[in-house]
């Protein structure tokens, strides 16, 4: 259960990152302190049905993407660079790169 907790809050921290929220931020809009997001990030405790509900709406995030533990460790700037790196020596794929994002996503 301990790696699962780790995992799921550096995905947190993730997200929370990539939308350009700080912990305050992030506390605030889902209703708990900032030590206790602080503890959840960390992996010290886990989240309540309530809570996870909460982040996946604050985040802009179905649920399922916080519990996809593939790329957790990649910050949102090195995926980028991976991203760029793909599309620039694909050019001819852009248009399908854009559909698959696009329909990801929404």
């Amino acid at each position: 259960m301990n790696d699962i907790k780790k995992l799921l809050g550096r995905k947190i921290k993730y997200y929370r990152e990539l939308r350009e929220f700080t912990q305050e931020d992030l506390a605030e809009k889902i209703d708990i302190n900032t030590r206790s997001l602080s503890f959840i990030e960390c992996g010290t405790n886990f989240v309540t049905a309530d809570t996870l509900d909460k982040l996946c709406k604050a985040l802009n995030v179905k649920p399922k993407h916080l519990f996809d533990f593939e790329y957790s460790n990649k910050k949102p700037a090195d995926v980028k660079k991976e991203i760029d790196k793909l599309i620039t020596s694909n050019p001819e794929k852009l248009n399908d790169i854009y559909n698959i994002i696009n329909g990801f996503l929404n």
